[in-house]
């Protein structure tokens, strides 16, 4: 057997490589109240099982793929496979037991609820 052969014989074994989905930052706004901070990320495409959130050491990270899987030969693309990433510091405070995350139509609703500690209260002046 000649080296070509051989070499074509691996390639063909060789499973087929996933072209890489560009990073794309989502859109986002983000709401601050006496409870909570609400972060609504637009990632339109994407399921909630593919969602990963990070909160750790006053860094919240957001990844989600969002893959499209055609059929046929594709002819034309300009909405295709896309990586959403997006990173935000947060302050100290957050209760990380409470945080909520919600996948609705293409929205991510983050709920970051504040502990109680750093909620703002209302002190009482009494008479002397």
């Amino acid at each position: 057997m000649s080296d070509k052969t051989e070499v074509a014989k691996r390639q063909e074994q060789t499973p087929a490589r996933r072209r890489m989905a560009p990073t794309v930052i989502p859109s986002v706004d983000i709401y601050e109240n006496d409870d909570e901070i609400l972060l609504f990320a637009d990632m339109p495409g994407v399921t909630k099982d593919a969602i990963a959130i990070n909160l750790e050491n006053g860094r919240l990270t957001i990844k989600a793929p969002r893959l499209l899987a055609g059929e046929g030969v594709l002819q034309f693309e300009e909405f295709g496979d896309v990586e959403y990433e997006r990173v935000f510091s947060v302050p100290q405070g957050i209760d990380t037991d409470k945080v909520k995350a919600i996948m609705d139509n293409g929205v991510l609703s983050l709920h970051l609820p504040k502990s109680e500690t750093v909620k703002p209260r209302q002190i009482t002046v009494q008479a002397g």
